[in-house]
């Protein structure tokens, strides 16, 4: 199965490392990806609150482009890879309003017309945590470790937009892909309750004290639970947990030092790709030395 591959404005600027991650990932378990050709923005956040119709313009622009360059001529569905937990949202939601409401489709359907462009109805938009987990499959990638992260107690954070409205490929309450991924490359998962809890979002830059309590909540919670690092699927995710810490600290008086990693890099570690070449390095809380040794020789004991 080939599939497209939208990575929408954050995977080619603050949320490179995703990009820098997923592509190697990818290309080591023999998963054919082409980069979607003229992609424009999805309409995520600033576009939907302003202007409804423009977002789905917007966004159905990129379904249709995708239908037309739909890399399996052999298939009737167009399978478009989505990473970033935004854009899977937005581009899943223009699909199916397009479905289900006629007036909107015909907005939309004028609006690709003068583009000289038309949307069918033939993509399916796919996460990569959906691709991973039911199209290669969690026993196959597990044959294809060779440093497992035996003694890494992580804990996954999916956000929430990924399984929220839609709970396309898992539940929207205790979703669980990515656990069955990190288990996959012989990391221990951490039994906790935020998994879906917002992480601030946009407030970190907006309304900043909001946006911080929101992060170190989770942040504080992943501690409390044990865990050695937090790995999520959204580009905002990961920004708006790692790159705040300092200012939590200073504003709850408590140190606050998680790494925070795409589940891409920790597959790509465990599959032998150089930390390097998965962007570990523009980690601004990075793993230790030692640790990233221990974690090669598949070791007990990661953290200090």
């Amino acid at each position: 199965m080939s599939y497209l591959y939208f990575p929408g404005c954050s995977l080619k600027s603050t949320g490179r490392g995703y990009e820098e991650s997923i592509l190697p990932v990818f290309e080591a378990l023999q998963m054919p990806v082409k980069e979607l050709n003229d992609w424009n923005c999805c309409g995520a956040t600033a576009y939907m609150s302003i202007n409804e119709l423009t977002a789905f313009a917007l966004s159905a622009r990129n379904l249709a482009l995708a239908e037309k360059q739909n890399p399996d001529s052999r298939s009737e569905t167009v399978n478009l890879m989505a990473p970033c937990a935004g854009c899977y949202l937005v581009l899943n939601k223009t699909e199916r309003y397009l479905k289900e409401f006629p007036d909107i489709r015909k907005k939309i359907s004028d609006s690709l017309k003068s583009a000289n462009l038309e949307y069918k109805g033939k993509v399916k938009v796919r996460h990569p945590l959906d691709i991973l987990v039911n199209d290669f499959g969690t026993d196959k990638l597990s044959k294809q470790v060779k440093n497992p992260l035996r003694g890494l107690k992580i804990a996954c954070y999916y956000g929430c937009q990924i399984v929220r409205p839609y709970a396309e490929f898992d539940d929207q309450h205790n979703p669980i892909t990515m656990d069955r991924l990190m288990q996959a490359i012989g990391a221990t998962t951490v039994d906790w309750p935020l998994k879906t809890r917002c992480c601030g979002g946009s407030l970190t830059g907006t309304i900043q004290d909001v946006g911080l309590r929101l992060s170190y909540i989770i942040l504080r919670e992943a501690k409390k639970r044990g865990a050695d690092l937090v790995a999520t699927a959204c580009p905002l995710c990961q920004f708006n947990l790692e790159c705040f810490q300092n200012k939590m600290g200073r504003l709850y008086h408590d140190e606050v030092n998680m790494p925070v990693f795409y589940f891409s890099q920790l597959i790509g570690l465990a599959l032998g790709i150089p930390a390097k070449k998965l962007a570990m390095e523009r980690s601004f809380v990075p793993l230790k030395t030692s640790d990233m040794a221990k974690i090669m020789e598949g070791g007990t004991n990661v953290r200090s």
